[in-house]
């Protein structure tokens, strides 16, 4: 096998926490996870559905527990179960099934298909996957530029990137961590549903050939400040935001939702009562989910110890396969409590890798993966999802950097992933020569 890292030039410029390079046989590793892809989705089946089932099941649990307790006084049941329902839907339900972790394998092609769930209407939307982002614009956003891109300077969820404001604020960092609560609390509607919204627009730009305006730079990340307080973006504006995005969501959700809840509270007597408790709870429900999922979800790909990267890659390449790896971590894994608190994204390495899996595959392949990465003395990153927040925090605060891959190397992996795909463009093309020559 060829090792392109192993020179003595190379190994000679390498950082300590880089040292593995110099031993790292590209194409071993790549053949390695290729095969165990194969694998994997070869072994998806009836047992993967049940598993989905069940997790819906517990989801959904979650959410009748919150509605018939949520007009009962302000307390935690309803809000911790409300809360929980929101996050597993996103996580778990939608998050793979959007994927298409699900598309070979659910007998229903109706409703648990990529191209079909939560998309395509506000009914549709309501009944699958109702949350503050629209579900056709996260999928541009997560599935294809932030899967597709991770860690470069094109990844719109780069944490480095998009809090860098707060990262070269001049103030000390015990200061920047007054505005953590608030990021933790808020970053769904204030952050990810127009920013997602901003990638859906300007894919479709893209695909129009329509030009980008001098000045705008389209990796940016745009929030509600921008629409409101700065002087907002090309790609929509305030009220189209409003009224498609983000808008139905909080009159639906916070406020028509519990209506029935008034008739309820009259027939019992006690007037209005049971209606501002259910809005009270969901709005607390909603500072909980956010700090639920910004726990989960924002510490993923960051901490000084994850690595980006400068130029982009081919899907599936050996690049591709080894970014997955530096630039995720796992957090505790094994029981089905514990991965439905964590939603699912404690697998994250193993999603990175083959994101149209199911979930019960990453659970499979989440020690082979890591005895994999231990063969070829790749870094694999496993630790508690609160130790994980506390390297996420650095990184926002700017009291800590990631760490950037060798340029070097990583010109001389892209370059031989490149060689590999001509080679086999090479011999399909044989291949078809061949074919054609028998037909005749």
């Amino acid at each position: 096998m060829c090792r392109p890292t192993n020179t003595d030039a190379v190994s000679s410029k390498l950082a300590p926490h880089d040292e593995w390079i110099a031993t790292y046989d590209h194409d071993a590793f790549t053949l390695d996870m290729k095969r165990l892809g194969e694998q994997l989705e070869a072994n998806q089946g009836e047992a993967d559905v049940r598993h989905l089932r069940k997790m819906v099941l517990w989801s959904n649990l979650c959410g009748i527990v919150g509605m018939l307790t949520m007009g009962y006084g302000v307390h935690l049941i309803p809000i911790v179960a409300l809360s929980t329902f929101t996050f597993t839907r996103w996580t778990m339900v939608a998050h793979h099934t959007c994927h298409g972790g699900y598309d070979k394998i659910h007998p229903n092609k109706n409703r648990w298909n990529r191209f079909r769930f939560a998309v395509g209407s506000l009914w549709t939307r309501m009944c699958d996957w109702f949350d503050w982002m629209m579900p056709e614009a996260w999928n541009v956003e997560h599935n294809n530029r932030h899967h597709y891109c991770l860690s470069e300077v094109e990844d719109p969820d780069l944490v480095e990137n998009n809090l860098v404001d707060l990262r070269d604020a001049p103030i000390p960092i015990a200061l920047k961590w007054l505005a953590l609560p608030v990021i933790v609390t808020t970053w769904k509607w204030y952050y990810y549903a127009p920013n997602t919204y901003k990638e859906l627009k300007l894919a479709k730009w893209r695909k129009m050939g329509k030009q980008i305006p001098e000045g705008v730079v389209p990796s940016d990340a745009v929030t509600i400040r921008t629409l409101v307080f700065e002087n907002g973006t090309p790609f929509y504006s305030l009220w189209e935001f409003f009224s498609i995005v983000a808008g139905p969501y909080l009159l639906i959700h916070f406020f028509l939702f519990p209506l029935p809840l008034l008739a309820i509270g009259e027939y019992l007597g006690t007037g209005h009562g049971m209606y501002l408790n259910a809005v009270k709870n969901l709005f607390y429900a909603e500072l909980l989910t956010n700090a639920h999922a910004f726990l989960a979800i924002v510490t993923n790909h960051a901490g000084r110890d994850m690595y980006r990267f400068r130029d982009g890659c081919r899907p599936y390449s050996g690049s591709f396969y080894l970014r997955q790896v530096l630039a995720s971590v796992d957090f505790w894994t094994g029981s089905d409590i514990n991965d439905f608190l964590h939603g699912y994204l404690n697998y994250q390495i193993e999603h990175h890798l083959w994101p149209s899996l199911s979930m019960l595959s990453y659970k499979r392949s989440q020690p082979l993966v890591k005895a994999l990465c231990k063969k070829h003395g790749v870094p694999y990153v496993q630790e508690n999802v609160f130790l994980r927040l506390k390297r996420t925090v650095d990184i926002m605060t700017g009291a800590e950097s990631m760490r950037w891959f060798p340029e070097e190397v990583e010109k001389k992996l892209l370059e031989k992933d490149a060689i590999v795909e001509a080679a086999k463009k090479e011999k399909k093309l044989l291949s078809d020569k061949c074919m054609e020559a028998v037909k005749e």
